[in-house]
């Protein structure tokens, strides 16, 4: 069964598991960045807080493999994706198929990272717990075993009703997170619940399921735009961000542009985001500030571009878009 791609717009917006894997070779680009009054060379990046993209973007860049696409890109390292097979379908080699599936696959993977001195941030599972708890269960045990062994410390998953009724969900949510955790024991690897879609992107359903959980081990993947898509006004997203931060082990960055008269009201959720999304540097949310909170938490996971408005700008600028995102990334970090 191939998996939904993650999507962080409402319901009629959703789109067909196998278009997640075809989204690969679809993004965008944008006018150069430089910062406002910025006089002196930038600060290097902070290696405790890595500058990454989603593996999905890599293909943007035509390079033959998917490491040379990372430094293209100017990213320190990549989200991956990993379906139920286990496989690495967005990491893309002439020579190698990457997998989680077996121990040779997994040497695989470590050494083509540590050659070329990049770093897996996080894997992301499209997981849907109510429709097959226990496969979703295996799937993310494999996983795990996996991560521990290649350092990566960071597992994404989505945990949102598809079967069940929003208003069932909540303890539904909780025990299957309960048991996402125990899959972790023993090992230093952390899962993020993305904000993202309806449940989720409720401060109120968040508190709810985390001390309902009440493991360390459950975190949140951050996706900073998400919010703000839900509905959230402008000025209350910090408050967020803040409140959520010390439990962030992992990040979606992106960004949305509205009207002024619409920024700093509360807009139906996914209100007009396919006509205002836009480039990290280009947006209302001020990544500056969104960064400063996340290191006054003592965040060290990554900074990673999910940029779902690259369809907006001509293929061959996009990779241009994206290399400017990363490197204003690093300049935060």
């Amino acid at each position: 069964m191939v998996r939904k791609r993650p999507t962080n717009m409402n319901t009629a917006r959703d789109i067909t598991r196998r278009h997640f894997v075809r989204l690969a070779g679809s993004a965008a680009l944008a006018a150069g960045f430089a910062p406002p009054g910025e006089a002196a060379a930038a600060p290097k990046s902070n290696p405790k807080c890595l500058a990454t993209c989603r593996d999905i973007y890599l293909g943007l860049t035509g390079k033959p493999d998917c490491w040379s696409a990372m430094k293209s890109l100017g990213a320190e390292g990549a989200e991956v994706l990993v379906n139920e097979q286990l496989d690495c379908p967005m990491l893309k080699h002439p020579e190698q198929k990457y997998t989680l599936a077996n121990a040779d696959g997994i040497a695989a993977l470590k050494d083509g990272a540590a050659r070329s001195g990049l770093r897996i941030s996080a894997f992301i599972l499209a997981t849907r717990f109510d429709e097959q708890l226990e496969q979703e269960l295996k799937w993310v045990r494999g996983v795990v075993q996996a991560a521990e062994t290649l350092g990566v410390r960071a597992i994404r998953i989505d945990v949102a009703p598809h079967k069940l009724k929003p208003e069932v969900f909540l303890p539904f949510a909780i025990q299957a997170c309960k048991q996402v955790c125990e899959s972790g024991q023993g090992t230093a690897v952390k899962f993020g619940v993305e904000n993202h879609g309806r449940c989720t992107n409720d401060p109120a359903f968040l508190d709810k399921l985390f001390d309902g959980v009440s493991s360390d081990r459950l975190g949140l993947t951050l996706d900073i735009a998400n919010f703000y898509w839900f509905g959230h006004p402008l000025d209350e997203l910090y408050g967020i961000y803040e409140k959520f931060a010390p439990r962030v082990v992992h990040t979606h960055c992106k960004n949305i542009r509205y009207p002024a008269d619409r920024r700093n009201v509360r807009r139906p959720m996914g209100w007009e985001y396919s006509k205002y999304e836009c480039p990290i540097y280009e947006g209302d949310i001020d990544f500056q500030r969104v960064v400063a909170i996340l290191h006054r938490a003592n965040y060290q996971g990554d900074l990673c571009v999910e940029d779902e408005e690259l369809g907006k700008f001509p293929k061959a600028e996009q990779a241009e878009v994206m290399k400017k995102e990363i490197a204003l990334l690093k300049r935060l970090a």
